[in-house]
């Protein structure tokens, strides 16, 4: 069974600024003493998306 993921405006482009070394370790390079640069990567891609799309946050019950 394969379902459909649509996502609104998914077209559209942003802008996120990398280190260089970040963007090589989002390419598949490794940095074998330096984990922290794939972390750093990924977490301004998620704050630039969360802010993109301002998500709101659900209250836990």
């Amino acid at each position: 069974m394969s379902s459909i993921v649509r996502i609104p405006q998914g077209d559209d482009t942003m802008k996120v600024e990398l280190t260089v070394k970040e963007m090589m370790a989002l390419a598949g390079i490794k940095f074998n003493n330096n984990h922290g640069v794939e972390v750093s990567a990924k977490k301004k891609l998620h704050e630039a998306l969360d802010s993109h799309y301002q998500l709101e946050e659900k209250p836990v019950n």
